[in-house]
């Protein structure tokens, strides 16, 4: 059986994607703008979840 998982990217990684600051990052994860959750300090958030911003703010 083939395992799926969801692609998970870090903070320094959304940064660099979306190039914005640590700050406007943060804000984006915790108004639940981009889906994302913690594990202990550490946020994981799913590519799909960037993607879905993306074409959500773009109107695509």
């Amino acid at each position: 059986m083939q395992e799926s998982y969801v692609e998970l990217i870090t903070i320094d990684e959304l940064c660099e994607l979306l190039m914005i600051g640590r700050s406007t990052a943060y804000n984006l994860l915790r108004s639940n703008e981009i889906k994302a959750f913690k594990i202990g300090k550490v946020w994981k958030i799913s590519k799909a979840s960037v993607e879905r911003y993306i074409k959500e703010r773009s109107n695509l």
